[in-house]
């Protein structure tokens, strides 16, 4: 990040500097983890459910940190200050991290695109980003680094020589999404979808469709929104912004033609535009990524870039995390790694890119979906009865909620087995998991279930 003095961080933050240290100390980044620290950054500490930062300050600027934000006197301040560190105080560090990210975001008169949506998020975010990568220097958020927290380290993550910055934002309650674009001010916000994911918290697709528009309250009003024009309900929002509606359909003024799906190896399509055609290849599976391309392509247009570099920005994409990841074990077995997250929605387009996988035996390692309030149940059966439909041979459920997938599985004439907990179902995992089978292995977050996908790398090595 860009260098402030101590005087520069205490004014933007409203705080007050409370000892005779140096006010023009300068820090170069800002840490929340000591496990994280660089020299010469500025110690946020925050609370959380299980520690409160406050408890590690001596030790974050004993490793070098130049100062420190603080909320809570720590124990024997002010009598122990360190001379040579500064220390300024704040009501709340969680909030002076987000007014400190707003204050240093305004630094940079640069593109911002903003994205968020029910599913598909990262995804989204990183193929727009391989997009503008072709071109510009471009500043992302890291991983799904999307809560106020890492929207907030992402912006202070901004260096002078970013061109454009593609921020992802997240949300399960109401006001999160205005709260974090009023950080980002965004010149294009992108909405990929509207789904079930937390529908606990805001009660329907309606509630979250919403809350997910509150990314309109701070975009720019020269800016433009971009949203998936196959999607029901970002149908019914008439904005007072340029709209750009992209899919399938013929009222998306960026529309997808000439779809093939090749299973594992990608997909291929044309994105027809008004300014142009572009024949776009990529290495990962999954049908809806035909959806993420053809918004990485609107946002490219937005920026200027030409044909021959949306293009090869596209090819350039590849998948992060378990988001669809494509293992090739030995003995031609085939580990799909979608495990970071799981909705009803993104389980069923990963199922669909299981079924369309060729090989001898298509097994499916499913667990809870969360967050899903009074439609858990019925999501989760639901889910089981799709596995019989697409005709996937083995359906291994895990976890509380997990039973009703087996449950649906079985009622419409599948093949399924429930077990309680991963170390429960390892042993039959492994027994089903035969030379040329291909596995998916999905659930919400909270399941581990990258405890599975590491046990099948680990059990049968990579193809030889």
């Amino acid at each position: 990040m860009r260098n402030m003095n101590a005087a520069e961080l205490a004014a933007a933050v409203d705080g007050e500097w409370r000892n005779p240290g140096d006010l023009n100390l300068y820090i170069s980044s800002v840490c929340t983890d000591t496990r994280q620290l660089t020299p010469g950054c500025l110690f946020i500490p925050i609370k959380g459910d299980k520690y409160d930062g406050h408890d590690f300050i001596s030790q974050a600027l004993d490793a070098g940190a130049a100062g420190c934000f603080y909320s809570r006197q720590p124990e024997n301040f002010p009598e122990n200050f360190q001379p040579d560190k500064f220390y300024i105080h704040v009501d709340d560090t969680r909030r002076a991290l987000c007014k400190l990210a707003a204050y240093y975001r305004k630094k940079f008169p640069i593109p911002f695109v903003q994205v968020t949506g029910s599913v598909g998020k990262t995804t989204t975010k990183e193929l727009i980003s391989s997009v503008l990568e072709s071109r510009l220097h471009v500043w992302k958020t890291p991983g799904n680094y999307n809560n106020d927290i890492g929207a907030s380290l992402t912006l202070l993550g901004l260096e002078p020589e970013h061109e454009a910055a593609v921020i992802e934002t997240g949300m399960n309650h109401a006001g999160e999404i205005r709260f974090l674009t009023n950080l980002v001010r965004p010149d294009i916000a992108v909405i990929t979808n509207i789904g079930d994911a937390h529908m606990e918290y805001l009660g329907s697709r309606e509630g979250i469709l919403k809350a997910k528009s509150e990314i309109f309250e701070y975009l720019n009003p020269d800016g433009a929104a971009i949203l998936n024009g196959d999607d029901e309900l970002l149908n019914t929002l008439n904005l007072p912004f340029r709209t750009i509606r992209c899919g399938y359909s013929e009222r998306c003024q960026i529309r997808i033609r000439d779809f093939t799906d090749y299973g594992v190896r990608g997909i291929a399509c044309m994105i027809q535009t008004a300014r142009d055609s572009y024949q776009i290849q990529l290495s990962s599976p999954g049908a809806y990524l035909a959806w993420t391309a053809a918004i990485a392509v609107a946002v490219g247009e937005e920026l200027n870039l030409n044909h021959d570099e949306i293009i090869q920005g596209a090819a350039n994409y590849t998948p992060t995390g378990s988001r669809m990841r494509v293992w090739r074990l030995k003995d031609g077995r085939i580990l799909l790694d979608d495990c970071y997250n799981a909705s009803p929605q993104s389980v069923t387009a990963a199922l669909e890119v299981l079924s369309k996988t060729e090989c001898d035996r298509r097994i499916a390692v499913l667990g809870d979906m969360g967050e899903l309030g009074g439609i858990a149940a019925q999501a989760h059966y639901n889910t089981g009865a799709l596995t019989a439909m697409l005709g996937i041979d083995d359906v291994v459920a895990i976890g509380q909620r997990a039973a009703g997938i087996a449950e649906g599985a079985i009622d419409s004439g599948g093949d399924a087995a429930h077990f309680d907990a991963i170390p429960d179902a390892l042993d039959d995992l492994i027994k089903r998991f035969e030379p040329g089978s291909a596995m998916l292995v999905k659930a919400s977050h909270a399941m581990k279930f990258y405890n599975i996908v590491d046990a099948m790398k680990n059990q049968f090595g990579p193809a030889e």
